[in-house]
């Protein structure tokens, strides 16, 4: 039977830049390379430009959702070949 993989949660609300970007270069920077999965929860739409092509150029792919009105979640998955 597959184990779910567990999903990291960085909570970021109430945040303002350059911090939201700050916490998650150094979440990533920190437990590299363990992370696959980073989940960050904005309410500062400029974290949205920030975080990534920060996580991009640290071999991570970004998809964003608005989970409600000015609330965002960024899933950040682990870019699998040529960064493993």
């Amino acid at each position: 039977m597959a184990q779910a993989r567990k999903i990291q949660q960085l909570d970021l609300k109430g945040e303002i830049c350059p911090y939201p970007m700050m916490l998650t270069n150094k979440e990533l920077d920190e437990n590299s390379p363990g992370i696959e999965e980073l989940e960050i929860i904005t309410d500062h739409s400029p974290a949205l430009s920030t975080i990534p092509p920060q996580a991009l150029k640290r071999g991570y792919d970004c998809q964003i959702e608005e989970i409600k009105n000015g609330e965002w979640k960024i899933l950040l998955t682990k870019q699998v070949g040529e960064y493993d």
